[in-house]
């Protein structure tokens, strides 16, 4: 009990150090929500390249604007290391590693269990450790627990056994971070938080409600695991069914997005969700399909949310070939045709290309002989991604009328805000729009074809 009382005054009296693993799009902000409210920070990355740009006071995720970082670094409360051994200084280590899918849309867990090792290792009595990570139910009891122990066991001279909810506390916590959302952030977001036993979870809310505005709290880990995929879940499915609404209105010469509008006038039973090429970032088309596979191995099926699936990831597919047709409308093929592609992060206004749908349109018009480019007044590199090596490195083109005019379609995959609509108009031959982005432009849209 001594070990767990020194956590909690620290915690209470803001002298814990927090220690926040993988200084991505969620563990940055989170580092930053902590620093704010007083706490010293060690963030911790694999990454040597986000360590040096973090010591030159650089933020690499540039939505979040050069002071985000710069402040911190300026401090003397944050410091962002790839050393490991350097776990054991922290109190409290809040884990935000990735969580994708595998080859056969099975969850890899390999992030998390080597981060459980990783800590286990260095464990000390007296240290809270919390999973952010989307996940499915049972994720931090069943897998992160047991590695995190058998590796403490091992790297200790004799048996070691910590004691949950006296000199071992663990909880989970679900990111809920929306790069690029500026009506919200990471303080202001309400925080799930439930422990793998009563202590932890106390232990876990206590820290938080110094950050974050609104700390909810709930029996257990798994319920916070189960809140996270059914959020996940729910855009899923919601944007599944305006995505096949959409092939089915495109048909009937119908606007799906004047439909949707009109719809999102009721004042009561209603929430507007919108199509587009495909599902993108790191949550809604992974997450929903930890949930399918645990079900699985439950012996249960979840058929709303795989054909919620089906119907995601048909979405490149169906854009190609509108865009197949589009041309041939024009008497040309889309082998040896020139394309440019609008957009490659997954959603306006942020950098933040994880699970982009832009990356299989390219793919998949590549393979079909066209030849591909992209620009994105954002991401302006094609980093070198798990799922599409291939396209590593290719960069943004220059965009301007005249390129526009060089192009025999152009395919707009992001709305960014940067785009002059008008001016893709009036100057692309050829236009498929995947988001409705030249709804609102005047003149002669014979050219732009929805999909």
């Amino acid at each position: 009990m001594i070990a767990r009382s020194t956590l909690e005054s620290r915690i209470a009296d803001r002298t814990a150090v927090v220690g926040v693993l993988a200084l991505g799009y969620v563990g940055l902000p989170l580092v930053r929500a902590f620093w704010t409210a007083g706490f010293n920070c060690l963030g911790f990355d694999v990454d040597p390249a986000k360590i040096d740009a973090l010591a030159r006071g650089e933020n690499y995720l540039k939505h979040l604007g050069d002071d985000f970082v710069s402040e911190m670094t300026a401090s003397d409360r944050f410091e962002a290391t790839t050393d490991f051994d350097r776990l054991s200084e922290a109190d409290a280590i809040l884990i935000c590693v990735p969580t994708p899918l595998g080859p056969h849309h099975e969850p890899d867990l390999s992030f998390v269990e080597q981060t459980a090792r990783d800590i286990g290792r260095r464990l000390r009595p007296g240290q809270l450790v919390v999973l952010e990570s989307t996940t499915y139910p049972g994720t931090t009891r069943d897998v992160m627990m047991p590695a995190m122990l058998a590796a403490a066991k091992a790297q200790a001279a004799g048996p070691y056994e910590p004691v949950l909810g006296e000199d071992l506390l663990v909880a989970y916590s679900p990111e809920r971070e929306d790069p690029g959302r500026k009506d919200t952030s990471t303080k202001t977001i309400p925080k799930l938080v439930g422990g793998l036993d009563a202590a932890s979870g106390d232990a876990a809310s206590a820290l938080y409600r110094h950050a974050i505005a609104q700390v909810i709290s709930v029996s257990s880990a798994e319920v916070a695991e189960a809140a996270k995929i059914l959020e996940n879940v729910y855009r899923a499915v919601n944007i599944a069914l305006v995505n096949e609404l959409k092939v089915i209105l495109t048909r009937m010469d119908i606007d799906v997005w004047e439909v949707i509008d009109a719809a999102a006038t009721k004042p009561f039973g209603f929430q507007a969700f919108y199509p587009g090429p495909g599902l993108g970032g790191h949550c809604i088309p992974i997450d929903p399909f930890y949930l399918t596979w645990k079900a699985r191995e439950l012996g249960e099926t979840t058929q709303f949310i795989e054909l919620a699936g089906q119907v995601n990831t048909k979405m490149p597919a169906w854009v190609v070939q509108r865009t197949m047709l589009a041309l041939n409308g024009r008497g040309k093929a889309v082998n040896g045709s020139r394309v440019l592609i609008l957009g490659l992060a997954y959603k306006p206004d942020v950098d933040d290309v994880r699970e982009s749908p832009s990356f299989e349109l390219i793919e998949q018009l590549q393979a079909l002989g066209a030849q591909v480019d992209f620009h994105d007044p954002h991401a302006t590199v094609v980093p070198n991604t798990r799922n599409y090596k291939k396209l590593a490195g290719k960069q943004s083109i220059t965009l301007s009328p005249e390129a526009l005019r060089g192009y025999d379609v152009v395919v707009i995959a992001t709305h960014h805000a940067a785009y002059d609509w008008p001016e893709v108009v009036a100057n692309a031959p050829l236009v498929v729009d995947t988001r409705g982005a030249t709804r609102s432009v005047a003149g002669d849209k014979s050219h732009v074809v929805g999909a």
